[in-house]
Protein backbone atom coordinates (compact mmCIF):
# COMPACT_ATOMS: atom_id res chain seq x y z
CA UNK A 1 0.00 0.00 0.00
CA UNK A 2 1.72 3.29 -0.64
CA UNK A 3 2.54 5.78 1.65
CA UNK A 4 -0.06 8.23 -0.43
CA UNK A 5 -2.93 6.20 0.10
CA UNK A 6 -1.96 5.64 3.68
CA UNK A 7 -1.42 9.21 4.38
CA UNK A 8 -4.90 10.08 2.34
CA UNK A 9 -6.99 7.15 4.44
CA UNK A 10 -6.05 8.11 8.09
CA UNK A 11 -5.54 11.79 7.32
CA UNK A 12 -2.15 12.51 8.15
CA UNK A 13 1.97 11.79 7.10
CA UNK A 14 3.09 10.78 10.51
CA UNK A 15 3.41 6.57 10.19
CA UNK A 16 3.07 6.27 14.68
CA UNK A 17 -0.07 8.75 14.02
CA UNK A 18 -1.73 6.28 11.10
CA UNK A 19 -1.14 3.14 13.14
CA UNK A 20 -2.94 4.62 16.22
CA UNK A 21 -5.64 5.91 14.10
CA UNK A 22 -5.96 2.41 12.22
CA UNK A 23 -5.71 0.38 15.60
CA UNK A 24 -8.69 2.78 17.34
CA UNK A 25 -10.57 2.15 14.40
CA UNK A 26 -10.45 -1.19 14.33
CA UNK A 27 -10.71 -1.17 17.98
CA UNK A 28 -13.78 0.92 17.73
CA UNK A 29 -15.70 -1.27 15.09
CA UNK A 30 -15.04 -3.83 16.12
CA UNK A 31 -16.28 -3.41 19.96
CA UNK A 32 -19.21 -1.90 18.77
CA UNK A 33 -19.89 -5.66 16.70
CA UNK A 34 -19.01 -7.16 20.19
CA UNK A 35 -21.75 -5.24 22.19
CA UNK A 36 -24.17 -5.91 19.33
CA UNK A 37 -23.48 -9.68 19.57
CA UNK A 38 -23.61 -9.54 23.55
CA UNK A 39 -26.47 -7.42 23.87
CA UNK A 40 -28.74 -8.72 20.55
CA UNK A 41 -27.42 -12.52 20.11
CA UNK A 42 -31.21 -13.95 19.96
CA UNK A 43 -32.38 -11.72 17.35
CA UNK A 44 -29.00 -11.35 14.99
CA UNK A 45 -28.86 -15.11 15.47
CA UNK A 46 -32.09 -15.03 13.83
CA UNK A 47 -31.67 -12.37 11.52
CA UNK A 48 -28.09 -14.14 10.34
CA UNK A 49 -29.08 -17.75 11.08
CA UNK A 50 -26.35 -18.19 13.20
CA UNK A 51 -26.66 -19.95 16.66
CA UNK A 52 -27.34 -17.25 19.77
CA UNK A 53 -24.68 -18.70 21.82
CA UNK A 54 -21.85 -18.11 19.55
CA UNK A 55 -23.02 -14.84 18.60
CA UNK A 56 -22.88 -14.07 22.76
CA UNK A 57 -19.36 -15.81 22.83
CA UNK A 58 -18.04 -14.70 19.85
CA UNK A 59 -19.30 -10.99 21.19
CA UNK A 60 -17.87 -11.84 24.71
CA UNK A 61 -14.40 -12.37 22.65
CA UNK A 62 -14.69 -9.44 20.78
CA UNK A 63 -15.35 -6.51 23.56
CA UNK A 64 -12.46 -8.10 25.20
CA UNK A 65 -10.02 -7.94 21.70
CA UNK A 66 -11.44 -4.67 21.18
CA UNK A 67 -10.53 -3.35 24.90
CA UNK A 68 -7.01 -4.83 23.85
CA UNK A 69 -6.59 -2.76 20.30
CA UNK A 70 -7.97 -0.10 22.19
CA UNK A 71 -5.07 0.01 25.18
CA UNK A 72 -2.49 -0.93 22.40
CA UNK A 73 -4.12 2.38 20.31
CA UNK A 74 -3.93 5.04 23.28
CA UNK A 75 -0.15 4.19 23.36
CA UNK A 76 2.40 6.68 21.98
CA UNK A 77 4.34 3.88 19.80
CA UNK A 78 2.19 0.48 19.78
CA UNK A 79 4.74 -2.17 20.16
CA UNK A 80 5.35 -3.66 17.05
CA UNK A 81 5.17 -7.25 18.27
CA UNK A 82 1.51 -6.11 19.90
CA UNK A 83 0.43 -4.67 16.38
CA UNK A 84 1.88 -8.15 14.33
CA UNK A 85 -0.17 -10.13 16.87
CA UNK A 86 -3.39 -7.74 16.30
CA UNK A 87 -2.57 -8.28 12.81
CA UNK A 88 -2.23 -11.85 12.24
CA UNK A 89 -5.59 -12.04 14.71
CA UNK A 90 -7.33 -9.99 12.66
CA UNK A 91 -6.17 -12.34 9.06
CA UNK A 92 -6.98 -15.21 11.34
CA UNK A 93 -10.41 -14.06 12.09
CA UNK A 94 -10.83 -13.23 8.34
CA UNK A 95 -9.81 -16.68 7.24
CA UNK A 96 -11.75 -18.40 9.91
CA UNK A 97 -14.88 -16.84 8.87
CA UNK A 98 -14.78 -17.55 5.84
CA UNK A 99 -14.27 -21.25 6.54
CA UNK A 100 -16.44 -21.33 8.80
CA UNK A 101 -19.17 -20.07 6.30
CA UNK A 102 -18.28 -23.01 3.78
CA UNK A 103 -17.13 -25.56 6.29
CA UNK A 104 -20.24 -25.70 9.10
CA UNK A 105 -22.38 -22.92 9.03
CA UNK A 106 -25.40 -22.90 7.99
CA UNK A 107 -26.70 -18.78 7.34
CA UNK A 108 -29.58 -17.01 6.17
CA UNK A 109 -29.10 -14.80 3.16
CA UNK A 110 -28.42 -11.88 5.49
CA UNK A 111 -25.75 -13.99 7.57
CA UNK A 112 -24.01 -15.24 3.97
CA UNK A 113 -23.74 -11.11 3.05
CA UNK A 114 -22.93 -10.49 6.57
CA UNK A 115 -19.87 -13.17 7.41
CA UNK A 116 -17.63 -12.41 4.22
CA UNK A 117 -18.05 -8.33 4.67
CA UNK A 118 -17.19 -8.48 7.99
CA UNK A 119 -14.24 -10.90 7.33
CA UNK A 120 -13.31 -8.10 4.25
CA UNK A 121 -13.40 -5.15 6.62
CA UNK A 122 -11.16 -7.27 9.07
CA UNK A 123 -8.62 -8.16 6.53
CA UNK A 124 -8.90 -4.45 5.52
CA UNK A 125 -8.27 -3.37 9.04
CA UNK A 126 -5.06 -5.91 8.91
CA UNK A 127 -4.02 -4.80 5.67
CA UNK A 128 -3.59 -0.83 7.02
CA UNK A 129 -2.27 -1.67 10.38
CA UNK A 130 0.78 -3.76 8.68
CA UNK A 131 1.18 -0.93 6.19
CA UNK A 132 1.65 1.81 8.67
CA UNK A 133 3.22 -0.52 10.84
CA UNK A 134 5.84 -0.94 8.19
CA UNK A 135 5.88 2.52 6.83
CA UNK A 136 6.98 3.07 10.55
CA UNK A 137 10.20 1.29 10.54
Amino acid sequence: MSQTLLAGLSRTTEPQVMLRRFLGLDAVVTGANGVAYVAASGPLGRLLGVDAPLLFGLGVFLVVFAAAVGVLASRRAPAARAVTAVVDANVLWAVLSLVALSAWLEPSTAGAVWVPAQALTVAGFAALQWSALRAGR
